[in-house]
């Protein structure tokens, strides 16, 4: 009987019998080549071959009556059991009647039949089963689905070289080990040994602890595992970390001894194998981590460690042993190692892999290249040595931002990916104008899509100014057009191709207010969906503002804030976010301050940018088409600086020019 390799993980562990006569009880055969070692003289002493086991009426040495074990074992059968192999008193490995074992068949339903023979508990330890019940001899069984833990009542068995009888390997098992690179000197400084089960032979390996023997697992020559039940679950080479500040674990006996052979003996397994996936659950309390249970009854061992190195396998399942055990070990104390390439796709899966095909001193170099296990939220300026290079050779070509389209803007401002600014302005100032004008320069520039979240425009109404602007023509023949020509039902259609190639419009069609939860939820998925570079928030008052009642305003915007940036930062989306200033008392003319802004100071505090659009009411002060664009706050060096610039407003078509230059002119 072997077990799949997914079974090593689970929580049960499995005792075997074996017969002569019935061939279902016996492992897998192990190859021509052991069968063949036991019809050869040894120089190693053969023990004799352990009885085969009695029926279950003679095993119940506290039976209540043979009548009462007959009734339970034929209620059992009843269910689907096969009996004939439960022993009482232990517990036993069956295919389960509900599930068949699934695909593979295997033996996965544990059941446990008590001393005296009256009455019984099972489990079926496959995932997608879970049957689990039990029953007496004169009591209606109770079964039902579920993983939930059955409780069970177990002494840890004492255990000995003899009682096992194990034996000294053989001389074809050591030529085998061999073949895997492992010296015979390695084998029995780790008591590798050996057990017979008539005319088959298995691998087996010795679990101590300070020299005591606590544990065994079998393989056999096809990578089937299996151990003896009711011992303590500890680290396999568990003596060889005591008192080690750094420490090696991998996956399986072979790479332990794999480990030594490239020089490190700090080196212990895991004893049951890797999980299939990483579990999504928090982490269970230590009296409930069934699975990793060993690591808990090795803690004082573990605890005298500094640095861990984690080399479980390179496939999935080992990397998901990796995260579980850095998640009970921490993170911090924890490294990882990265298994050499055998192929231009494919890496070698472990370390005896590595020993066999390439050597011990590349198994020790890959040990001695162990990187940091990574941990969330927590980098090295190495991580971003690729950026800093691209940042210095200027690769992207947006290093210091993208010019505006004005010649007396780009010295003060410029657009750089994944920053946020904040306009303000007095109502009627221009600066969702300016937004606009602003946009339509980007996109003729470089190319750039937007995402446009306006709740103050109608979608009719924000075309025409958007198209007003990129055809340089008015919308309609009216008194703000002048003598102007109209656009052409010609421009009209081209016009509309540029807003559905150029725009995406974030808008809430029922009668609520969006909240900025919602409005980035739809940016990000325009981002990934579209391509989208740019996003506009406008006005921050159409926006919904609940918070809880133990939470200040000012708390609010920070938090408001922080959601934005980041969400720039991580997508490169620049965003621009308008918010009105309070109500100015007091006003003479002037532009306001960016602390003017109504709710809290945190939008100049927490901006990348923040620019003041104000427009000239006085005509004595200048011409009343002038815009003068106050930039107040520029983070980022080398993307511009504070001051002041001055545009000229054409409000026929919407756009906005270098002063002294006519329309269409601008420079870029």
């Amino acid at each position: 009987m072997a077990l799949s390799r997914q079974c090593l993980c689970r929580p049960l562990q499995y005792t075997f019998f074996f017969s002569s006569s019935s061939s279902t009880t016996l492992p897998r055969r192990l190859g021509r080549v052991w069968h063949r070692s036991l019809s050869h003289a040894t120089t190693h002493s053969v023990s004799k071959a352990p009885s085969p086991p009695v029926q279950w009426e003679g095993l119940a040495k506290n039976c209540l009556d043979p009548a009462v074990s007959e009734i339970l074992k034929k209620k059992l059968e009843n269910l689907g059991m096969d009996t004939d192999i439960c022993i009482p008193g232990q517990y036993n490995h069956l295919l389960c009647p509900i599930c068949k074992g699934g695909d593979s068949e295997e033996k996965s339903l544990s059941i446990f039949v008590t001393e005296d023979g009256g009455s019984a508990l099972w489990m079926c330890f496959r995932a997608k089963c879970g049957w689990k019940g039990s029953t007496t001899a004169f009591a209606d069984s109770r079964s039902s689905f579920g993983l939930k833990k059955i409780t069970k009542l177990k002494n840890i068995r004492e255990i000995t070289m003899e009682n096992l009888q194990l034996e000294p390997l053989c001389d074809e098992l050591v030529g085998y080990l061999a073949e895997r690179s492992i010296t015979e000197g390695t084998l029995q400084r780790n008591g590798v040994m050996q057990k017979r089960y008539g005319d088959q032979i298995a691998i087996a390996f010795t679990y101590w602890r300070n020299k005591m023997l606590v544990g065994c697992k079998y393989r056999d020559v096809n990578k089937k595992f299996w151990q003896e039940a009711d011992t303590e679950k500890i680290f396999y080479g568990l003596d060889d970390i005591q008192g080690k500040s750094e420490i090696i674990i991998v996956e399986g006996e072979m790479d332990k001894l794999a480990m030594e052979e490239a020089g490190f003996f700090n080196c212990v397994s895991v004893p049951d194998g890797a999980p299939p996936s990483v579990s999504s659950k928090e982490l269970p309390p230590e009296e409930k981590d069934t699975k990793y249970q060993y690591l808990w009854n090795c803690k004082e061992y573990l605890q005298q460690a500094s640095r861990i190195i984690l080399a479980t396998d390179g496939d999935l399942p080992g990397q998901a042993l990796a995260e579980e055990l850095a998640r009970r070990l921490g993170r911090e104390r924890c490294w990882r190692v990265k298994w050499p390439k055998k192929n231009e796709v494919d890496h070698f899966k472990d370390a005896n892999e590595v020993l066999m095909n390439l050597g011990a001193d590349v198994l020790k170099e890959v040990i001695e290249n162990a990187e940091l296990y990574p941990i969330r939220g927590l980098f090295n300026f190495r991580n971003y040595f690729d950026e800093i290079d691209a940042y210095y050779h200027r690769t992207h070509g947006y290093e210091f931002g993208i010019p505006t389209g004005w010649r007396s803007l780009n010295e003060l401002y410029n657009v750089v990916p994944g920053e946020l600014t904040i306009v303000t302005g007095v109502p009627n100032s221009g600066k969702s104008e300016w937004i606009d004008a602003l946009l339509c320069n980007l996109n003729e520039s470089t190319g750039w899509k937007f995402a446009l979240c306006s709740m103050e425009n109608k979608v009719r109404d924000h075309a025409r100014k958007l198209l007003e602007k990129h055809i340089k023509k008015p919308f309609f023949n009216a008194s703000y057009g002048g003598s102007a020509e109209r656009m052409t039902v010609e421009d009209l259609e081209n016009g509309k191709q540029w807003l559905s190639d150029t725009f995406y419009l974030i808008r809430c069609e029922d009668d609520s207010l969006p909240n900025i939860k919602w409005v980035l939820d739809l940016a990000r998925a325009a981002v990934l969906r579209h391509g989208v570079r740019g996003l506009v928030i406008d006005p921050y008052n159409e926006i919904d503002h609940q918070r809880s009642a133990n939470q200040t305003e000012t708390e609010y915007v920070s938090q408001m804030l922080t959601k934005i940036k980041r969400f720039a930062q991580h997508h490169s989306c620049h965003v621009w976010f308008v918010a009105h200033p309070r109500q100015l008392h007091q006003w003479v003319g002037g532009p306001p301050s960016m602390y003017d802004i109504s709710g809290s100071a945190h939008f100049i505090n927490k901006c990348d940018n923040g620019i003041v659009i104000h427009r000239n009411r006085d005509p004595e002060a200048g011409p009343l088409d002038r815009v003068q664009v106050c930039v107040r706050k520029v983070r980022n060096k080398v993307a511009g600086t504070v001051g002041d610039a001055f545009l000229s407003y054409n409000r026929v078509t919407g756009e906005f020019m270098d002063l002294g230059l006519p329309s269409g002119n601008e420079k870029k």
